[in-house]
């Protein structure tokens, strides 16, 4: 196991930065999610790490090595791909085994390793099937077993579940999450879908653009986004977002946007005048009872189950809430959403970044 640091890495092709002066310390043993948008460079970031990119300035250190102009094969690390990357033409065994076949390792070693892996990710049924003959999960389940073998110091993991329906999405993340616990290898691993990186880090480093927005664990993250972008971005259905401005009123502050009134926390970081975003997530948002709080009106119903989506016109503005209240309003119909006060964010509207609201 190891550390890995990236210390002020770029990558360009030709006049276009895809990577700006990025820095992050990776802990021994670490769960790390790279987290962004298609387009923000973690993928690149991670086949930098694993090689399959040189690097147009900075450093890479795994342990105390720095691994800049090492080939991949000396990097000690191995990489689980979204394709699987399995030899159609090899039987699970021998492609679990390839690696340590090219290297001469004593057959007795192999298989003991391969058993070893096989069992930790039951596929001791399969180890004489082609990958042809195994579904989707299966598959990628070979491919992680061909990663553990190597005992590398580091995981690499690309967006692995992207191609597995939602169930076995589900199944598969906690499988990954129960290895890592069990190996406690040091893992970075990239998705573009927040649940598999709030279910699965330690830490979620969130991308936008080739820079690093935020940082930090899950729930953190999450109760405290940096910024808009991260606010957005994390949450599903996302943060309501509302643009206004702040008027003293009745001793206090509160913030008037096109025709609605919105508390502010007490002791909040504003001043009147101030443009702000207001900003509450849909769990935090409730109804209630007419004239004590937003008035607007349903727009659609959506029951999941365990929980009720409510989506509502504000005067213009699309907010969502959530609850667990078994009612259901007719589209056109009048609600009252109440915003849980203490679970306000706000964010200055020219940076967007985070303003402080506690007392």
């Amino acid at each position: 196991m190891a550390s890995v640091t990236i210390t002020d890495i770029a990558k360009s092709y030709g006049s276009v930065e895809i990577i700006k002066g990025l820095d992050l310390a990776i802990e021994d043993g670490q769960f790390v999610v790279l987290l962004g948008p298609s387009g923000c460079g973690k993928s690149t970031l991670l086949r930098m790490i694993a090689g399959l990119e040189p690097i147009t300035a900075g450093e890479i250190r795994i342990g105390d090595k720095v691994i800049n102009r090492l080939h991949p094969k000396d990097r000690d690390i191995a990489m689980v791909f979204q394709n699987y990357a399995l030899y159609a033409h090899m039987t699970v065994f021998d492609n679990m085994a390839f690696s340590m076949q090219l290297k001469h390792v004593p057959k007795a070693e192999i298989a003991e390793k391969v058993e070893w892996a096989a069992g930790i990710l039951n596929l001791e049924p399969y180890l004489k099937r082609y990958p042809r003959e195994l579904s989707g999960g299966q598959r990628q389940r070979v491919a992680m077993g061909r990663a553990i073998v190597r005992n590398p110091a580091v995981f690499l993991f690309d967006e692995p579940l992207s191609n597995l329906d939602a169930k076995l999405r589900v199944q598969m993340r906690t499988e990954i999450r129960e290895l890592h616990q069990r190996l406690a290898t040091t893992t970075v691993y990239v998705t573009h879908d927040q649940i598999e990186a709030m279910t699965m880090a330690d830490v979620i480093v969130i991308m936008r653009d080739g820079v690093i927005e935020q940082t930090g664990r899950p729930l953190d993250v999450y109760d405290h986004p940096n910024n808009l972008f991260v606010a957005q971005f994390i949450g599903s259905p996302a943060m309501n977002l509302i643009s206004g401005e702040v008027v003293a009123e009745n001793g206090g502050a509160v913030l008037k946007a096109d025709g609605l009134t919105l508390p502010l926390p007490a002791g909040a970081a504003v001043q009147a005048g101030q443009k702000i975003v207001f900003g509450i997530r849909p769990e935090h948002l409730k109804p209630g009872e007419a004239g004590k709080g937003i008035a607007a009106t349903v727009s659609t119903v959506e029951p999941t189950g365990p929980e009720i989506h409510l989506y509502a016109d504000a005067a213009g503005k699309d907010l969502c809430a959530i609850t667990q209240e078994r009612i259901s309003p007719k589209p056109g119909a009048p609600i009252t959403l109440v915003p849980t006060v203490d679970r306000i964010h706000l964010f200055d509207q020219q940076s967007g970044k985070r303003l402080e609201v506690g007392a």
